[in-house]
């Protein structure tokens, strides 16, 4: 029987000081008026950003939701918390954004048909497939995203052209799949070993062209030790898939066989 079209899609946003954007990016998503519930996760952010959320509840009654965490725990650790309420909730398709408009909410829709109507098992907003791009980011920042994911294909051997992005559709039962608890990282070496996890468990993987456009309002949390986590995590990614048994580490033994078996 289909989940109600309002328990159908949840839309997680991590946040950290995200004040000066927070209203606006879930005013953009709920004027979409395509049911998308939004969970932010909040780490404490001393901006006060949980306290506009809560403000928003009586505006967005039983579509917006709000889990705060103490301090700043990273955020592949914020999506993790996300995926498991999502779960316990019932939600078939379950979305990461970022709160500084970098990612268009408008472009939630074409992630969502790719998942519900293509096909795609996991759906990535990819800026580096044809039509997709990026806008207002200095050469240096775009060096080192593509570089990244050039070092990450030739590493991994893994079919994506945009393995760090952070704009994605799961549907649930990759999420069940993935032994969550097994996911290693914490930065933006998160999304790679996310990615990389499904491709390993035989899930399919469909890249949606976007337009990524650099935030202009807060600031970012890109910094040396995110760019480390991402160059060793690769090579450990690698070396566990190569030596060790890497799917059976992230397979989730209580549901992986019957959820591949189901989409095979």
């Amino acid at each position: 029987m289909p989940l109600p079209a309002n328990l159908e899609k949840l839309v997680i946003i991590p946040t950290y000081n995200e004040k000066e954007n927070i209203i606006h990016i879930l005013d953009a998503i709920f004027i979409l008026n395509q049911d998308f519930h939004v969970l932010v996760i909040d780490d404490g952010s001393p901006d006060g950003t949980a306290q506009i959320v809560k403000n928003l509840f009586t505006k967005y009654p039983g579509r917006l939701f709000l889990e705060e965490r103490k301090g700043k725990l990273g955020l592949g650790t914020a999506y993790i918390h996300g995926f498991k309420w999502a779960l316990e909730k019932g939600y078939h398709f379950i979305f990461e954004i970022d709160a500084d408009f970098s990612h268009n909410p408008k472009d939630l829709p074409r992630l969502y048909q790719a998942c519900k109507n293509e096909g795609a098992d996991l759906a990535i907003g990819s800026r580096y497939v044809s039509k997709g791009g990026v806008i207002n980011w200095p050469w240096d920042r775009i060096a080192l995203s593509k570089g990244a994911s050039l070092y990450t294909r030739m590493i991994t051997w893994m079919p994506v052209k945009d393995p760090t992005a952070g704009f994605v559709c799961y549907k649930k039962e990759v999420l069940e799949t993935i032994n969550l608890d097994a996911i290693s990282f914490v930065g933006y070496a998160f999304q790679i070993e996310m990615k990389f996890a499904a491709w390993k468990l035989g899930f399919k993987i469909k890249e949606v062209p976007i337009i990524f456009q650099d935030r202009t309002q807060g600031i970012s949390k890109m910094n040396k030790g995110i760019v480390k986590e991402g160059i060793l995590g690769v090579l450990n990614l690698r070396w566990q898939s190569i030596f060790k048994n890497y799917r059976k580490k992230v397979r989730n033994s209580a549901t992986g066989f019957s959820a591949i078996s189901a989409l095979k």
